[in-house]
């Protein structure tokens, strides 16, 4: 079973809870909307601390400081095989100040040529509506968990 841990942030405005999302980076994804974004996530290394993980990850992904403070969620198993341990932690971070992790993979395909790609190509804040229709189906139980914890 492979599994991920993922950092939720939240933040308040206007008297309603906005989740952060990630648009993952490099070719496949530039045109996709709906659907194509993410909770800042990654790979638990063997042994290591699910908790540790979600922090590294969300780090490694944004370039920004991941809050403290941080709420466990309920386990979330995506799809098949891959499940994801998730954590929501407030925090109205600057985006601008983001620097993102890369990537390697053959680009073109079947080209034989390499090449390097940000893990995540922009960051935002979103309502509970907006981020739903966002956000990749899999892990809306996680954002919906989130959102009923906030009372949104």
């Amino acid at each position: 079973m492979e599994l991920s841990a993922a950092l939720l942030v939240w933040r308040r405005r206007d008297g309603r809870p906005e989740f952060l999302l990630a648009h993952p980076g490099g070719p496949i994804w530039r045109n996709r909307d709906a659907g194509a974004w993410s909770i800042p996530k990654g790979l638990v290394e063997p042994g290591e601390d699910m908790r540790a993980a979600a922090l590294r990850e969300f780090a490694e992904e944004t370039g920004i400081a991941p809050p403290t403070g941080l709420t466990p969620l309920a386990p979330c198993l995506i799809r098949r095989g891959k499940t994801v341990a998730a954590w929501l932690g407030r925090a109205d971070l600057d985006l601008s100040a983001a620097r993102y992790g890369l990537f390697e993979m053959e680009w073109p395909p079947r080209s034989g040529q390499r090449a390097r790609f940000p893990e995540v190509d922009r960051l935002a804040y979103f309502r509970l509506e907006e981020a739903l229709a966002k956000l990749s189906p899999g892990q809306h139980p996680i954002l919906r968990e989130a959102a009923g914890r906030l009372g949104a």
